[in-house]
């Protein structure tokens, strides 16, 4: 029995020692590195391609990019127990604090597939595969601008990963994407549908916020994401207070089936609802949005079949 004994505090001690070295490697251990990935990239620098990357990186990157000085120097992004104090990075045209050390190749394979040109992993919420060549061309070509925007800001900020942050990244859960094998080109306006569903899942990610979370979201393949327009998922507002996503499938009481298509781009445009509140300010008011995006949005969002959602009280 004392032989039994003896054998089992041994292996627990074994055990508690792994556990223990598992734990400080992910706490005090070097972030993973990965090979970088060639990205196909040829700019054209014209001024409807200038005018569409302003539309995107103003609508989408600005959102969490836009610093205090106005540029795109980066914000606090996260502050909470599950990820710790988390800043969307410096985007401009510095030269060691922004982008501006990154080449045009290197530029495109971030934006892809999440990966930093150091080989570190940008973060979950860097990654867009299923953009278009000219998407891509846009947003770089208003990035190496002169735009106020992108004014080079000496900027730097720490982030503060918490525990289970670190050990997603270490465990490899968190980690960059393959490059897509297929890119395929921005669908004509006139194919209304077509367009609507790309401006959804790839220019705007509409699916991203608006499904039941990020944790269970389909990067790749947006429409496999867990509860697919449907909402439910707990989202950080401007002020880092928990909100609930809305669902915007056509279900006419928990969705948006019963709103008008004038009271959807108003939504959209300057975040005001149908009963006159302001949405959370976890939505973006996307005010640059043309005619035909919103045309677009609408009409895809209105194919969608009506879904329920597990949520009683959405938030937005």
């Amino acid at each position: 029995m004392k032989k039994v004994l003896k054998f089992l505090g041994i292996l627990v001690g074994v055990l508690l020692f792994i556990l223990i070295a598992i734990a400080a490697w992910i706490q005090f251990g070097s972030q993973s590195t990965y090979e970088p990935q060639a990205v196909a990239f040829a700019q054209t620098t014209d001024s409807l391609t200038l005018a569409n990357g302003r539309k995107i990186v103003e609508n989408v990157c600005a959102y969490c990019h836009r610093g205090e000085d106005g540029t795109l120097s980066g914000n606090l992004f996260s502050k909470d127990e599950g990820f710790g104090t988390v800043y969307a990075a410096n985007i401009t045209r510095h030269q060691t604090a922004g982008i501006g050390r990154y080449s045009d190749a290197e530029l495109a394979t971030l934006l892809r597939t999440g990966l930093k040109r150091d080989g570190h992993y940008a973060g979950p919420f860097m990654m867009f595969p299923n953009l278009s060549q000219d998407d891509l061309n846009g947003i770089i070509t208003y990035l190496r601008s002169d735009v106020p925007s992108t004014t080079p800001s000496e900027t730097v900020h720490t982030n503060e990963h918490s525990f289970i942050a670190k050990a997603l990244y270490k465990l490899g859960v968190f980690k960059p994407i393959a490059v897509s094998k297929e890119i395929k080109p921005t669908p004509p306006a006139t194919d209304t549908l077509a367009y609507g569903k790309y401006l959804a899942l790839s220019r705007y990610e509409c699916y991203a916020c608006h499904s039941a979370d990020f944790q269970t979201n389909d990067i790749e393949h947006p429409e496999n994401s867990v509860g697919f327009m449907a909402g439910g998922n707990p989202i950080h507002d401007r002020d880092f207070q928990f909100v609930v996503s809305r669902n915007i499938t056509p279900h006419p009481e928990q969705g948006i089936g019963l709103w008008t298509k004038d009271q959807f781009e108003m939504a959209l445009r300057s975040g005001v609802r149908p009963d006159g509140r302001l949405l959370s300010t976890a939505m973006p008011r996307l005010a640059a949005l043309d005619a035909d995006e919103v045309n677009a949005i609408w009409a895809y969002i209105q194919s969608l079949p009506a879904k329920e959602t597990n949520i009683l009280k959405p938030s937005e």
